[in-house]
């Protein structure tokens, strides 16, 4: 979690705070009702908490997904370069098989 996710959401509640005191002060409502502006905070703060779980979420997912990709291309390699050898050895065998059928043809 970065300080700037931290920083969003402490602006998330301030705001929430100031938007809630200020909205019923214009309805001439008592803004002195600090259960209406706490339960507005809360609920601004837990939608940033749950904004930043997802974040943190994703943030894990995608370093799971990099390590597997990591992985496969290292098998994938490895795989090549054993695929690689293995022609390689046949057609070094081929071609032996084909000088010797060529030999025997000309004699």
């Amino acid at each position: 979690m970065e300080s700037r996710d931290i920083i969003f959401s402490i602006v998330m509640v301030v705001s929430a705070f100031v938007l809630t005191y200020e909205w019923l002060g214009r309805f001439k409502y008592s803004p002195a009702n600090a259960l209406i502006v706490l339960s507005a905070m809360v609920m601004v703060g837990a939608l940033a908490a749950m904004i930043l779980s997802v974040d943190m979420r994703l943030r894990k997912i995608d370093h799971i997904l990099e390590a597997k990709e990591r992985s496969l291309r290292i098998n994938v390699q490895s795989v090549e370069g054993n695929l690689d050898k293995r022609v390689n050895e046949v057609l070094v065998k081929m071609d032996e098989m084909m000088d010797s059928l060529d030999r025997t043809r000309y004699r």
